[in-house]
């Protein structure tokens, strides 16, 4: 993978690039992010710039042999870790077992979940995990010298889920770090991580993703129309992966139906509220709580913009206008109080409750409390 293949996050691939330039690789290094983030992708990036025949001072050049080699996954000096568990086909929770499914994983996105990946093996509900097996694996692994790279890259995603016994074996090769061998541990949650690796590693902090790169990446990369783009870039924050699952299930124009929505509580348009109510009850359960999530974070704005618009940084102009219009009629007067309205129509559709019956009480509640500032 290439650092242009990337959306966004210059500041970080900069950085990653510099330390390369500057030959000053850190052994141990940590890129901590979200789910659904760029952090394994950046990882993927470094490993194939570190080993590039012919860098740019911008990326690797993706055409010599190392590069065409890893971006396949299959450079024999790019190893990966990852949480497994045994499943029908697999009897042995090991990472090598499962390293065909890794590339074909991968190669549909990097930004996927450990839920994603537990489904893709057919995990069914079992826990993934990075067994005390694989300890053995990666010291023998890391005994190896490189075979054809300037580095040998171990990729461990998402160590939390390290046995302590792999976690012990893992800190003793921090510690005495074999020559020329470099350690891309990708994490999303480093309180899970043991004190005395995190001590021995290098953080890169990789922030989430702006909803303008979640659009360009829906627009120019899953073919999706701006209206819908814009409109999951809301729900997803930030998440790459959340973004790519929004789009395919949705299937209404949530800020037509929400600008609807609130013309008529506004002006008490109770008739055409029940009409309305078939209509949500026709969008079914996920993108019923979609919607109202879509919701929850346009009021947001709304507030926000009231507290001082510079905060609205983006926003295509059917929505800005809307901001700005009810920014009058949604405000710290009563804004707590719709968001709670919102939440609790979530809390009871993700219950189960009447979808229609749902709908309706929570419109005469938003009814009473939409009013101009005093």
């Amino acid at each position: 993978m290439q650092f242009s293949q990337i959306y966004g996050h210059q500041e970080t691939k900069q950085l990653l690039l510099n330390s390369v330039q500057a030959q000053h690789v850190a052994h141990a290094q940590l890129f901590f992010g979200p789910e659904g983030g760029a952090n394994l992708a950046l990882a993927l990036a470094y490993a194939q710039y570190l080993n590039c025949e012919t860098p740019t001072a911008e990326d690797s050049c993706g055409t010599c042999s190392s590069c065409s080699k890893i971006s396949k996954l299959i450079h024999p000096d790019v190893n990966f870790v990852m949480p497994v568990t045994k499943t029908k086909d697999q009897s042995e929770a090991l990472s090598k077992n499962f390293i065909k499914h890794w590339r074909t994983f991968l190669a549909d996105s990097p930004y996927q979940t450990l839920n994603d990946w537990m489904q893709y093996i057919g995990a069914d509900n079992k826990q993934g995990n990075i067994a005390r097996e694989e300890s053995r694996e990666l010291i023998r692994t890391t005994a190896l010298k490189a075979f054809e790279a300037k580095y040998k890259v171990v990729i461990i995603w998402l160590p939390e889920l390290l046995h302590s016994t792999t976690a012990n074996a893992l800190l003793k090769l921090l510690e005495e770090p074999p020559a020329a061998t470099v350690f891309l541990l990708v994490s999303n949650s480093t309180d899970k991580v043991l004190t005395t690796i995190l001590s021995r590693t290098q953080l890169v902090k990789v922030r989430m993703f702006t909803e303008e790169e979640v659009i360009y990446y829906l627009t120019e990369q899953q073919n999706v129309d701006k209206d819908t783009a814009y409109q999951v870039a809301q729900l997803a924050e930030g998440n790459l992966q959340a973004a790519r699952v929004l789009s395919k299930e949705m299937t209404s124009d949530y800020f037509t139906f929400f600008l609807s929505w609130m013309r008529l509580c506004y002006n008490h348009k109770f008739d055409g509220i029940i009409e309305q109510s078939e209509d949500f009850q026709k969008l079914g359960r996920e993108n019923q709580k979609n919607f109202l999530q879509f919701a929850l974070n346009l009021l947001r704005k709304v507030l926000l913009y009231g507290v001082d618009s510079q905060l609205i940084t983006f926003l295509p102009a059917p929505e800005l206008d809307f901001v700005q219009k009810f920014s009058k009629l949604i405000h710290q007067g009563n804004g707590a109080q719709l968001s709670e309205q919102i939440n609790e129509a979530h809390y009871h559709i993700e219950r189960n409750a009447h979808p229609k019956i749902t709908f309706l009480d929570t419109s005469i509640q938003i009814a009473h409390l939409i009013r101009p500032v005093a």
